[in-house]
């Protein structure tokens, strides 16, 4: 045989070879393949079993099928960091607001009586030796005491106060402020509106923290706000929550110190507790704004309070003292 002829003999051969041993290859890794994807097949079918028996037991505990009992869990997840976050808005805003609302105290002389006894016939001289006395009061001079109190808020650094009107009234009384850190000041009067219930007074200092003026246009119904102030008269910078019940509401009501009747209009009802001395005291949003000037109360009734709209007033804020 020629040295030609034998080389192609063998690489036939070797071709032929390699063509058996890559079709055996090839069969073996088509069967590994299917076998694996089968095993694959049953651990989906596992799975969906495992699905379909905690989908089973959620309805019988919940009532409700898996996709909505996960549903309301994600519902809850957030109602609870919602009301977290309402938390710490309330007492960020109140930790802001808090060092510039004041107490307004309201001093006047009074009569200093004193217990004397005398003869109810006087001079009569048929009762003269009867020795009959009975106590009356004889006034001996005057003090001046507190009266009456109220709320406001510091609106500028150098000391503007706004206030109610009908806190600040009486013409006859002096008064003072009792600010945030126990500090108490004389006030002067330095405005009273004559149409809306507003005042503005002046203690003498600078540097006071003010609160931030917000714009009373732009709150909504059943928006949360928060009322603080001189509850009672009482208790200083007392703090309430409640929401806004009603817009441009309007209220006949009574001066407390004069017993003279004033319409009110285009105010905010508000559900938030507003007392006796709380008059004055600002309305705020949730992000430590004023929103309103606490006004008025309906006595006996669940939180029915009034509170005037901060826009209402910033044109003579901005007239008498350019803010």
């Amino acid at each position: 045989m020629d040295k030609p002829l034998r080389y192609s003999i063998i690489s036939l051969v070797i071709i032929g070879a390699a063509a058996l041993g890559g079709r055996a290859l090839y069969t073996a890794a088509t069967g590994f393949i299917a076998a694996e994807e089968k095993k694959f097949d049953d651990k989906i079918l596992v799975l969906q079993k495992q699905i379909a028996a905690i989908s089973e037991a959620v309805q019988k505990i919940t009532g409700e099928n898996i996709k909505t009992a996960l549903s309301l869990k994600e519902i809850q997840n957030r109602q609870n960091v919602r009301a977290k976050t309402q938390d710490e808005l309330l007492t960020d805003a109140v930790g802001k607001v808090t060092p510039a609302v004041v107490s307004v105290v309201i001093s006047k002389d009074v009569p200093e009586l004193e217990v004397v006894y005398q003869n109810p016939f006087g001079d009569d001289p048929f009762f003269k030796n009867f020795n009959i006395q009975v106590p009356v009061y004889r006034q001996k001079g005057v003090k001046n005491q507190k009266v009456g109190g109220g709320s406001g808020f510091l609106i500028t650094a150098d000391g503007h106060i706004l206030t109610n009107r009908h806190v600040v009234l009486d013409t006859a009384a002096t008064y003072s402020v009792l600010l945030a850190d126990g500090k108490q000041k004389p006030a002067k009067v330095i405005y009273k509106d004559a149409d809306k219930d507003i005042a503005i007074i002046k203690i003498d200092g600078a540097g006071y923290k003010t609160v931030a003026l917000g714009d009373s246009d732009k709150v909504l119904l059943g928006e949360s706000v928060i009322a603080i102030g001189n509850a009672l008269g009482e208790y200083s910078n007392s703090v309430s929550v409640g929401i806004i019940s009603g817009l441009n509401r309007e209220l006949d009501v009574t001066d407390p110190n004069t017993g003279k009747p004033e319409k009110l209009s285009g105010i905010f009802q508000t559900d938030t507790a507003i007392n006796l001395g709380n008059s004055g005291g600002p309305l705020i949003n949730m992000q430590g704004q004023a929103i309103g000037i606490n006004v008025a109360t309906v006595l006996g009734s669940q939180n029915v309070s009034f509170s005037i709209p901060l826009n209402s007033v910033k044109s003579i804020l901005k007239r008498e003292l350019d803010i």
